[in-house]
């Protein structure tokens, strides 16, 4: 496997990122007419959020995660669960066979795959009247703290892009001819962090790391300058928990 977007050296810091909003988990199975239980497919797992967050509602889960590192802490971070496998693969290139999903989820993982090669892979192993669910954590960019700290960002990059993660993926659902009754749940939530915490999670932002290049350790220590000037060991970090849900058609012509 080949992955444009490497982890590796992120892997540690990632597992510090803020777990998903658990009543966009349930809105979503809601949703999709199931609350508990299943075969689900949790495709660019990382460290196992999206993993554990379905195997606590019952589902069977195939981890897929293509890097090494990430995918030896997702393995420590869910073993006391009997529910989940993991399997090295790529969205674009799923090693499971068809219709063996009720679910296919992306949790913070579409935005660094083939968008259409991967819901291609996804209808194809999703059983009929199976589902697929795009999933987000993004930052409030209101919250004062917040915008600072994007201000600093944007100070040394100006053209810093956040990219296809914040983008609305109703029209690629739709266009693909593969999903229907595509809907977008989101809630606010509120994560109270440990500055050192929240520092170490920045580290594994591979966005930031990519456009950032040479400037990326100073653009962390002014994130983490921002942070310090609280004067606290602890901060309140708001953020929006974004997916979007999909059925796939009843018959494929792939």
């Amino acid at each position: 496997m080949s992955l444009v977007w490497d982890y590796s050296d992120a892997a540690a810091t990632y597992a510090k990122r803020p777990a998903y909003c658990d009543a966009v988990v349930d809105d979503c199975l809601h949703g999709l007419g199931r609350t508990r239980g299943g075969r689900a497919c949790d495709v660019g797992a990382g460290t196992g959020v999206l993993t554990l967050a379905l195997a606590r509602r019952g589902f069977d889960v195939v981890a897929v995660e293509p890097n090494a590192a990430m995918r030896a802490l997702g393995r420590e971070q869910t073993a006391a669960m009997p529910r989940i496998r993991w399997i090295a693969a790529c969205g674009e290139t799923l090693s499971l066979a068809r219709a063996s999903c009720d679910l296919v989820g992306f949790g913070s993982s579409f935005n660094v795959v083939d968008s259409a090669r991967a819901l291609v892979e996804s209808a194809r192993i999703l059983a009929p009247g199976g589902r697929i669910i795009l999933m987000w954590n993004h930052r409030r960019l209101d919250d004062p703290l917040q915008a600072r700290i994007e201000a600093v960002i944007r100070s040394a990059l100006p053209s810093f892009d956040h990219g296809s993660r914040r983008a609305d993926q109703t029209p690629l659902l739709e266009a693909s001819g593969l999903f229907v009754r595509v809907r977008r749940l989101e809630r606010e939530t509120v994560h109270h962090l440990a500055i050192d915490d929240v520092i170490a999670a920045w580290r594994s932002h591979v966005t930031l790391r990519r456009q950032a290049g040479a400037l990326f350790d100073a653009v962390i220590d002014a994130i983490g300058g921002v942070l310090a000037s609280t004067g606290r060991t602890s901060v309140d970090v708001p953020y929006t928990t974004r997916a979007w849900i999909a059925e796939r058609v009843t018959r494929l012509g792939c």
